[in-house]
Order: C-alpha cells, then sequence, then structure tokens
C-alpha cells in the first residue's frame, strides 16, 4: 500500500547500453552540469530530481542489481499506459513524434499549450490528471492540432483523436455508484461493455469467504465480455496480454538472479519470473511470502501488478517498480517500531476481538530510491507496506520502507508561504516549522509499519475489497492514519528515542492533519468537484468527522479572521479521544464486513466539499506560484562497459529536462503495440 540539500555535482555525458545488446551505442543523454533539486513548472505540476546516497560505496555486484532492477521496471512503462486508458499509446506517441519533428513557429502561445499539454500527459501517464482522475484538455485548438499532425506526417484519427477534444470518458476512475462504477471509469482494466454487476457476478463463483488463504482474483488480468456476452479474464503474463513488454521485465530480472546479494532474494526473484511466466496467482502469493520474509541485504525492489486504487472495483493491479538501497542510520533508529508492533497493537483502541494476538514480521526501513517506473512514476509515494493480501500479513509478515531520498528532495523544495497563510496564529507557524518534518515523518513510518499491520478480519467475513468494495481504499488508508495520529502525541515514542518531544509532534501533527483534510489540500480540485481520490477522501473523512464529533466540547473551532476561515484545534487530547474512537469503529467495519456503515462513513464525511470554504482556499492560494502537485525525473542509471562487454561500474547522471527523459524513455523502453 502506497501513501516527501544541495551537494554540487560535475556530471559529464556518458554513453548508454544495453545489456541485451551491450555493444551497440547509443545517442549520449543530456545531463545536467550541477544538481538542482527543481527542473521545471508546469500547469499543476513540479518536477524535481533526487539524489542516490552512497550509491558510489555499493560492490560492483549491488551495482549491477541496482541496475538490472531498474531496467525490468522501465519496461513496464507502456503497461502503465494502457492499463490507464485504452487510448492512451496511441495518443502519448502521436504527441511525441509532433514535438520532435515539428519544424514551425515554437514561440507561439499554441505551441507552449501543445508543449505543456503533453508534459502533462507524460506526468499523469496518460490524459487523466493523476490524482483529480479528471480528463484534462488542450488549451490549443483542434484547428491548430490538425496543423501540427499535417506538418509532421503524424497519423491520429478516430476516436483517438476526437476523445482528446470531447467530453467522452471524461473520468479515468469514477466512484459514485449512481454514475456506474466501470460505466463512469475509463480504466482499461475492463472491456468498455463489462458492468459493475458482470464481475460481481464473474468472481461470486470463485471466491469462497471461508478460503484461509485466498488469492488476489482478478489482479493480474483484463477482464473482457465477448460478443456472445461470456466473461474471460485477459492474463497479463509471457504469451498472454501485454507480453512483449513482460518478457523484457523477466529477461532483466533473469540478469538480477545472477547478481542476487543472499539466496532468499534469488528465491523470491526466481518465483517473481515464475509469476511473470504462468500468471499463476498462487505463484503470486509464494512470491509475496518469499519477498516478504528476505529481510538480509542492502538493495530492495518492488515490481508487479500491485495496487488496486485505480480498479473501481478494487480487483486489479497498477504496473509498479522501484528500486531501493537501505539507508543503514535511518532504518535503524526507526526499527525499534516494528520490534514494538505488538504493544502499538495491545495498547490501541481496537475492539479486544478485532486485535492480533501475534503482529507477525513487520520489517520496516528508511530507503534512498534508485529508480521509479509506472505507478511510482513521476509521482511517487513516500512510503509503501507490502504485501497487500491479508492472510499473508498475517501469517508472514510485511514490509515497510519510507522513501528517504524522495521525502528530502520534496523538504528541499518546500517553503513556508502556504503555511502561513493557513496556519491560525504564529504558535502554530512555530510549531510546525520546528516539529513539522520529523512528525511528517514519523506518521508515514506509523501508518505504514503499524497502521497497515494492525486489526484482524472475522473468520469467514471475506477480503476487504470484496466486503466494502470501492469504500474499501479509502477506508483502509483512513484506517492506518489514524492509528499513526493515535501514537503520535503517546510519549512511548520519546521512550523508544524516536520522537524528540511528544507534545509538540502531536500538536504539529494534529494541527496539519485537520488543516490539511478541512482546507488545503482543496487546492487539487477544481471549484465544484466532489472527491474522488482515496487519500484525499481518507483524510477528509478523518478531520470532518472529528469536527463535527467535537463540536460540542468545542475540540476544533472554526475561526473567523480578517475574513478568513480557520480549523483550530482547542483540546489536543480530546482530539486523540476522538481519533481513537474512529479508529476502533472504522477496524469494526473492516473486521465485519460493514459495507453500510463503511459507505455511510465515506459519503457523509470523504466526497462532499463545503463549497464555500473552497472557493476561498482556492482564492487565498491563488497568490502562490508553487504548483500544488510534484514529481521527479530519475537519475539515469549508465553501464560502463569494458573491452568484453561487460560491465565494469555503474555510473549515475542526472538528466537535464523533464522532456529530455520522457523521449529517451519512449526510444528505449517502447515494446507494445499502440492497441493491447
Amino acid at each position: 500500500m502506497n501513501i516527501k540539500y544541495f551537494l554540487p555535482m560535475l556530471l559529464t555525458a556518458s554513453m548508454l547500453f544495453s545489456c541485451a545488446d551491450q555493444k551497440k551505442e547509443e545517442k549520449p543523454i543530456e545531463v545536467a552540469t550541477e544538481f538542482k533539486t527543481e527542473v521545471e513548472q508546469f500547469a499543476d505540476v513540479k518536477i524535481l530530481r533526487y539524489q542516490i546516497p552512497s550509491f558510489e560505496n555499493l560492490t560492483l555486484n549491488q551495482k549491477k542489481l541496482v541496475y538490472y532492477l531498474s531496467q525490468a521496471g522501465m519496461y513496464g512503462r507502456d503497461i502503465m499506459y494502457d492499463q490507464n486508458y485504452r487510448h492512451n499509446l496511441i495518443i502519448r506517441r502521436a504527441l511525441e513524434n509532433i514535438y520532435q519533428n515539428y519544424a514551425g513557429d515554437k514561440t507561439t502561445e499554441d505551441w507552449k499549450n501543445f508543449e505543456i499539454y503533453l508534459k502533462r500527459v507524460w506526468f499523469s501517464n496518460g490524459i487523466h490528471h493523476h490524482y483529480s482522475n479528471d480528463k484534462f484538455k488542450p488549451d490549443f485548438s483542434k484547428e491548430y492540432f490538425d496543423t501540427l499532425l499535417k506538418e509532421t506526417k503524424t497519423i491520429l484519427t478516430g476516436e483517438p483523436y476526437e476523445v482528446i477534444f470531447n467530453d467522452k470518458d471524461a473520468k479515468k476512475v469514477n466512484l459514485d455508484e449512481s454514475i456506474g462504477l466501470l460505466e463512469g471509469s475509463a480504466i482499461n482494466f475492463y472491456s468498455p461493455n463489462v458492468t459493475a454487476a458482470d464481475v460481481d457476478k464473474f468472481y461470486a463463483s470463485k471466491i469462497d469467504k471461508n478460503d484461509k488463504t485466498p488469492v488476489e482474483y482478478g489482479l493480474n488480468s483484463k477482464l473482457v465480455k465477448n460478443a456472445d456476452g461470456s466473461l474471460e479474464e485477459k492474463v497479463w503474463k509471457v504469451g498472454g496480454m501485454y507480453s512483449a513488454s513482460i518478457e523484457k521485465i523477466v529477461s532483466w530480472l533473469e540478469k538480477a538472479v545472477g547478481v542476487a546479494e543472499n539466496a532468499k532474494q534469488a528465491e523470491a526473484l526466481k518465483l517473481l519470473i515464475e509469476y511473470y511466466k504462468t500468471g499463476d496467482l498462487k505463484t503470486w502469493d509464494a512470491y509475496n511470502i518469499a519477498w516478504a520474509t528476505s529481510t538480509e541485504g542492502d538493495i530492495d525492489y518492488i515490481n508487479g501488478f500491485i495496487e488496486v486504487y485505480k480498479d473501481p472495483k478494487a480487483f486489479r493491479g497498477s504496473f509498479e517498480s522501484t528500486v531501493q538501497i537501505k539507508d543503514f542510520d535511518m532504518s535503524k533508529k526507526m526499527a525499534v517500531l516494528a520490534e514494538n508492533a505488538q504493544w502499538f497493537e495491545d495498547n490501541s483502541t481496537l475492539q479486544a476481538s478485532h486485535k492480533k494476538k501475534n503482529v507477525v514480521g513487520v520489517s520496516y526501513k528508511t530507503v534512498n530510491v534508485a529508480s521509479e517506473a509506472g505507478d511510482s512514476s513521476p509521482s511517487t509515494p513516500i512510503g509503501i507496506n507490502l504485501p497487500n493480501n491479508n492472510w499473508i500479513r498475517e501469517q508472514h509478515g510485511s514490509k515497510s520502507v519510507s522513501l528517504g531520498n524522495i521525502i528530502e528532495a520534496y523538504n528541499m523544495a518546500g517553503g513556508t508561504d502556504r503555511l502561513k497563510e493557513f496556519a491560525f496564529d504564529e504558535a502554530e507557524v512555530e510549531t510546525e516549522i520546528k516539529y513539522g518534518q520529523e512528525a511528517d515523518k514519523l506518521h508515514t513510518a506509523l501508518h505504514e509499519v503499524i497502521g497497515h499491520a494492525s486489526g484482524q478480519i472475522n473468520d469467514g467475513i471475506g477480503q476487504p475489497k470484496e466486503t466494502l468494495k470501492n469504500y474499501s481504499s479509502t477506508l483502509e488508508e483512513a484506517r492506518a492514519d489514524l492509528v499513526g495520529l493515535y501514537y503520535l502525541p503517546d510519549t512511548k515514542l520519546v521512550e523508544m528515542k524516536i520522537s524528540p518531544n511528544a507534545q509538540g509532534i502531536g500538536k504539529a501533527a494534529f494541527d496539519n492533519y485537520i488543516r490539511n483534510g478541512l482546507m488545503t489540500q482543496l487546492v487539487r480540485l477544481n471549484l465544484g468537484d466532489d472527491i474522488e481520490e482515496a487519500h484525499m477522501r481518507n483524510r477528509q473523512l478523518v478531520a470532518a468527522w472529528a469536527f463535527e464529533k467535537g463540536k460540542k466540547d468545542n475540540v476544533i473551532e472554526k475561526v473567523t479572521k480578517e475574513n478568513k476561515t480557520y480549523f483550530v484545534i482547542r483540546d489536543y487530547a480530546k482530539l486523540r479521544v476522538l481519533f481513537g474512537q474512529l479508529l476502533s469503529e472504522i477496524q469494526r467495519i473492516k473486521s465485519e464486513g460493514d459495507y453500510k456503515a463503511g459507505k455511510a462513513l465515506v459519503d457523509n464525511y470523504g466526497v462532499k466539499v463545503d463549497q464555500a470554504i473552497h472557493k476561498e482556499v482556492l482564492d487565498r492560494n491563488s497568490k502562490f506560484k508553487s504548483a500544488p502537485y510534484s514529481g521527479f525525473v530519475n537519475p539515469v542509471l549508465t553501464a560502463e562497459l569494458d573491452a568484453e562487454g561487460n560491465i565494469k561500474d555503474v555510473k549515475i547522471v542526472q538528466p537535464a529536462s523533464f522532456a529530455e527523459q520522457m523521449l529517451d524513455y519512449a526510444k528505449r523502453y517502447t515494446t507494445l503495440p499502440n492497441i493491447n
């Protein structure tokens, strides 16, 4: 499950090689000559860089392992585009052809708007916004686009052409049941003629709610309805759907096996390869057990069809890849959380019957990302907890990681202007400045390590995606957030030597969560929109529920000062009690599979937006130039070869621009046809 210093570097251009054809030279990549965190900004997006600390201290085999795993991830890039929308690949390739071949005037507003549109497509892995899921439309006319197509001899016709400008397929992921979960979603996990009722019926005959070790049905396939009305899963595997990309992924994973750090790591990689070759979900479970229990070594990775947030029915996984190098100092400091997992479970506000009696194998590390692809790039999580299958987590444990260098890059690019605008007074600002970054780091750790690992489902209830359906992701994220919020003010964290000050950390975390949940996150929405994204829904749900339930005791007060609205916490202790109560209720909903109660919580508190507050937030935010969303270019890992074509070292260069990296990826990692 997924949830943000300056070192001058003198970099020289280096030749890029493919290990599949190591003697073939490619055009040298344009590189940045000095490291700067910020690359550029366009639309509502800011592009950043991150560094890979201590990469040069790895052994050659470790560097090779990082390199091979990163290449395996990159070859899943086209899959992510196609999963997001059936016409994304042909649209992206047409836009890229125009961008590289147009010889006309590139100083006009029309051309600038074309560039922005293409960059938005790159950033979102398609034509729908990466966060709001709304289709974004270009700020240039059809007539101008026709000119670009003609002058560059680019062919784009029919629905892929029309959909750029019309209102069809307006929402990538729709969670409004009245519209139709699948009928209103453009996501390419189902053929357009498949309905939510079809999905329910198809899996009802497969899922046994009494199965103690169920597979993740539907995780690695597209469900299509044939002409005769029958339903069929097109499995994503070698020889199946997306085979051309998966064959490349497998070839690089096979190289990784040869330089694995230990036998357990090699075993996990071999099982992942077998899974990609067969598409067998039992093999996927075997892989996840091997991966979750492989905790030795300095290099780790995520690779596969994993998170189901983009499926309105919560079955199908988006392709995702990260490659990680252990941050030794921070991992040692934070490992104490995992060691005390049972204490947190025993002392939580959950009902006794919903608590785990034996929290198994929760490992936590701070890592430095070396490469990201698919659903993790360019927009990236800052914390990851896997595997997602509940019974594996309960019986074999899980891994939680905090992406340290990503968080560091976010912090380097941050500022205090928005904070000063939306914080109530100077004391709130000072608390955030003093404790805010540490509070965020600890909340991410508690969310991933303790939150997602806590609680148990009652026997015979079934998995949350079956019982809570389209509300399962929001409720799970809210549950994990609440675990973190409940424990952040606890002196136990100070005793464990991972929190500098219980009161200060608690206040900073509570202030920020309420301020963000009720106000500042709204800068990400257009006026009049409901909240669609699961994490945004969860944050508003928690904050709005606590605000309403605490009115009697004035726990959170809505204050108007100088014609501006603020939500001010008046009683932090009582707010913590409220967080504990909501945590217990959401765990009950999950444990008992109470769909009705879960739906009511999300619909009543997490979806609708106070339009007056929203307008005010947008007005107050309009004076700031910094974009509300950030993402990253990846450092480029370049293999240096000896005379025999063997890798003698792996070096890092930073791409000079976002466009340069995206075009390089399109050239090197294109594997799939336009239509799949």
